[in-house]
């Protein structure tokens, strides 16, 4: 494997671990599945997504505000 090649091997077990934490963390905040992994899987900032809810939003409508 090319060192490049390698680089981004690493790069995106990286991302994948982020997105998995990011999804935990949405799923504990009761996000449904769908949105949860549309979240995570974007620059949404996490803390407002779980604020949002806390301070109860709904969470189609945090997802719509934060994507």
């Amino acid at each position: 494997m090319s060192e490049m090649a390698e680089i981004a091997h690493i790069e995106s077990d990286e991302r994948s671990k982020v997105e998995g934490w990011r999804l935990h963390v949405l799923i504990e905040a009761g996000y449904p599945l769908p949105l949860a992994e549309r979240l995570a899987a974007s620059e949404a900032d996490l803390h407002v997504a779980v604020q949002l809810v806390r301070n109860g939003c709904e969470h189609a409508t945090a997802a719509e505000i934060l994507l």
